[in-house]
């Protein structure tokens, strides 16, 4: 990368080379101000997509390879329609090839297809005189992934994948209805039997709980895989890859195999849980690393038991239904195993290697266990997901899933032909970050996801959508555009880079559809208006959050002016629940970790203004009277969302139990125990699962939420 280039702008070449790739050269930031993209960062983005740019030389030669490739291949990569509207797709073969298309479909159908009426399009291809016709796709194509096909004596056949996708999801309740759920962070609601942190069989019976109360879902934080060995990540949003779950949300006690333990086996089992079992009832930050190594050990031996061979046959189909991902999950974990933790040798990087394949051969025991363990955890949240809908729940469990993963993970490493090199994720400056957002998470290459059909989203999505009835998918925006940052560049000099949000958003809604689930998009932030009502028109809700929501006067949103297609919740994870924001500890801690970027003074004159103007607004609805309680805000808060249109509205259960904690603090790492806080009450009383059926906050806030919305009140 030049010097020259650093300040730069783009010269019209590469500015048009840009375009074509989807590299934006110009945004405006979040003073208004219009901001030219340098040479620099541009020629970067370029680079990890694979397009020489270096010189203008270069940039030349790449404008026109980027005219002539469409011409150069019979078919797309792949291509996604929408149901019900008429599509078509180009076909290029030398002039006068005569050629047949039709669509195998995916249930061993097949349907014959015309060309459109306009003669072809012609030009000369690297000597010879091509022609490009467009085929028409029937609007009432049937939904699923299929393959479109060009015969002709000329050529072996081509085939390219065409997915069929819904043009809007159905809406999560019929006729306008409305529900609510539970948002919980699953790791810090333990009970009784958990081994120091919330697990599978703790999500099932507070499903069951929350559905017995009138609860519609309960929305968990993100289950993704972490390190397979200690230290473990506490954040559920930087995952290793978000196709696989995180085993420690396993009960070794509930696993099939565990009932017929010999009476030492079962003692071993017992010894690991008593281990870790009195963490359950401590309010120090919990204990990942801890609780793993015990669970390891238990998991272990109910392994090693073995299965009869009816269970060994059902374990033998995941793997072969799960595919080369699970294995080449199950061979990174270990390999992490086996490294211990350490830098990996060169000649391990590369899934393709050599070297990788004799370990592969050497660690195949450690191979079949942690792809057991994938198998039995699936068992245990399809467990969790029945008991949430046979206790009257719309939706179930809502599963959360984050924007990406770490770039040494395990999705990295296996799928390295589809992350960006030399690229990392972030956000532009904006008021609360004003050097920008850099999260060290590699994006995908837009165009390899064409290549691929989209095979890592879609696999992605059928795992965390097997067992849920409906999914958050954090920052949607990125199905549009990422803010892709240089690596070695601060977080301010990146660029966005756009992708096929038609077909992105496509697949996601052809996956959601047939598992029957509900998708909600986290559209906080900068989006543009544009990007939610197209994501409103394709089904997808938005999401509200009352502290952000503000009318043209600084005050409360008014709960009528609230979408009704959108998830409406107080607070989010980010911030302190209500009991604590009423106090100011969002501004308390800030101030003490050093993130505030005013005088602590006016940041908290702003934020007694905004409560002033919140109790303002709940009066003003006769939701609170002269003098509030604490409790009386808070409940009447949840009554003040569920007042609105929306037709999904979110109860933290942090803020049912009163607790003042927030569970992360943006801005940090060592320096606050984000996502390790568990489950207390406002005086820092540990509240266990077990209690919750007769805890009277509990009951209360429920009450106050479903006369709210019209519902029995217990």
């Amino acid at each position: 990368m030049a010097d020259a280039d650093n300040d730069a702008a783009p010269s019209e070449a590469l500015a048009r080379l840009a375009g074509m790739k989807g590299v934006s050269t110009e945004f405006w930031d979040f003073h208004g101000r219009h901001r030219v993209t340098s040479a620099a960062t541009i020629r970067a983005a370029l680079g990890a997509l694979g397009v020489p740019a270096a010189t203008e030389e270069e940039v030349a030669d790449s404008i026109e390879e980027h005219e002539l490739a469409p011409w150069r291949e019979v078919l797309p990569d792949s291509v996604v329609v929408a149901r019900g509207r008429e599509s078509r797709v180009p076909v290029s073969v030398p002039l006068g090839t005569q050629v047949t298309v039709h669509v195998d479909l995916e249930d061993g159908g097949r349907w014959e297809l015309s060309g459109a009426a306009e003669p072809p399009e012609m030009r000369p291809v690297d000597g010879v005189q091509t022609s490009r016709l467009e085929y028409l796709l029937p609007a009432d194509l049937p939904l699923g992934w299929h393959e479109i096909v060009v015969e002709s004596s000329s050529f072996r056949p081509r085939r390219a994948p065409l997915a069929v996708t819904p043009a809007r999801l159905e809406a999560p309740f019929p006729d306008d209805g409305r529900g609510w759920g539970m948002a919980v962070q699953l790791y810090s609601v333990r009970s009784q039997r958990s081994w120091g942190l919330g697990d599978a069989a703790d999500l099932a019976e507070l499903s069951a709980l929350a559905g017995d109360l009138g609860a519609d879902f309960v929305l968990v934080n993100p289950l993704h895989a972490a390190q397979p060995v200690g230290p473990m990540s506490p954040s559920p949003y930087l995952p290793l890859t978000r196709r696989f779950v995180n085993p420690i949300y396993l009960r070794p006690e509930e696993i099939h195999e565990a009932t017929y333990l010999s009476g030492p086996e079962r003692s071993l089992v017992q010894w690991a849980a008593d281990e870790v079992r009195h963490l359950n009832t401590t309010n120090e930050p919990l204990d990942r690393d801890a609780v793993w190594a015990a669970k390891l050990q238990a998991l272990e031996v109910i392994f090693a038991a073995g299965r009869s061979a009816t269970r060994q046959r059902a374990f033998e189909r995941f793997r072969d239904e799960e595919g080369e991902g699970l294995e080449d999950f199950a061979v990174w974990c270990a390999l992490y195993e086996d490294q211990l933790g350490e830098p990996w040798p060169v000649e391990l990087t590369d899934p393709a290697s050599p070297q990788v394949a004799l370990k592969r051969a050497e660690l195949a025991p450690r191979v079949e266990f942690f792809a057991w363990l994938q198998w039995v955890i699936d068992e245990q949240l399809a467990t969790a997901q029945r008991a949430a809908k046979e206790s009257g729940m719309a939706l179930g469990i809502m599963h959360d899933l984050a924007v990406g993963v770490d770039p040494q993970g395990a999705e990295r490493w296996s799928g390295q032909e589809v992350f960006a090199a030399g690229i990392e994720v972030g956000a532009p400056p904006d008021m609360y970050n004003q050097q920008g957002q850099n999260w060290s998470q590699p994006p995908w290459r837009p165009d390899a996801l064409a290549r691929t059909a989209y095979a890592p989203l879609r696999q992605m999505l059928r795992t965390v959508l097997r067992h849920a009835g409906a999914i958050r998918i954090d920052h949607v925006i990125g199905l549009f555009r990422l803010w892709w940052i240089p690596v070695g560049s601060p977080a301010d000099q990146g660029t966005y880079v756009r992708y096929d949000h038609d077909a992105m958003v496509g697949v996601l809604l052809l996956e959601a559809h047939r598992a029957g689930a509900t998708v909600i998009g986290e559209d906080l932030g900068t989006v543009e208006p544009w990007v939610r009502d197209y994501l409103a028109e394709r089904g997808v809700a938005g999401t509200q959050v009352f502290w952000f929501e503000k009318d043209d006067d600084g005050g409360p949103k008014r709960p009528e002016n609230y979408r009704h297609q959108a998830l409406a919740t107080v607070d989010t994870h980010d911030l302190p629940p209500v009991a604590g924001y009423l106090a100011d500890e969002h501004v308390d801690l800030r101030e003490k970790l050093g993130l505030l970027v005013e005088p602590v003074e006016k940041v908290r004159a702003e934020s007694a203004l905004e409560r002033r103007r919140a109790i303002d607004r709940l009066r003003e609805y006769g939701l609170v009277g002269g003098d509030p309680s604490e409790r009386e805000v808070l409940e009447a808060l949840h009554a003040y969302i569920a007042m609105t249109p929306s037709s999904l509205v979110g109860v933290s259960l942090v803020d049912a139990v009163g607790e003042r904690r927030t569970q992360n603090q943006p801005g940090t790492d060592q320096e606050y125990p984000n996502w390790r806080i568990p489950l207390a009450d406002g005086t820092e009383q540990v509240v266990l699962l077990d209690d919750l059926h007769d805890h009277p906050r509990v009951r209360s806030l429920v009450s106050t939420v479903n006369r709210a919305m019209g519902r029995r009140a217990d």
